[in-house]
């Protein structure tokens, strides 16, 4: 099993979800959070002052799948959340030991259905 995390574009979200249901993903967790890497903000006006803001909005997806399912998110959060530009964002992929559905105390695999 692992956990899927992808940083994107708040207006990518709806394509990435609606793809990661296609390929049988059954639940997602999406936050919303700002952050900076490569894009490094951007300029706005208020007031007719001109400022910095270092922190960019984005959406932040965590996806529990099973071993089997990696390889085929990952391609679909690549291609669903792609611009081809500075600031898509990033997918990290991380090892999970144990899951544990709270109602039935379903584990693991099981679990993730």
């Amino acid at each position: 099993m692992r956990m899927i995390t992808a940083i994107i574009r708040p207006h990518k979200y709806e394509e990435l979800r609606d793809a990661l249901v296609a390929i049988g993903i059954e639940g997602i967790t999406v936050t919303q959070v700002q952050g900076f890497g490569r894009q490094r903000g951007h300029s706005e006006i208020y007031r007719g002052a001109e400022y910095q803001v270092m922190e960019v909005p984005k959406v932040r997806i965590d996806v529990a799948v099973s071993a089997e399912l990696v390889e085929k998110a990952v391609r679909e959060i690549e291609r669903a959340a792609s611009t081809g530009k500075t600031g898509d964002g990033k997918i990290f992929v991380q090892p999970l030991e144990q899951v544990v559905r709270i109602r039935t105390g379903e584990t693991n695999e099981t679990a993730l259905s």
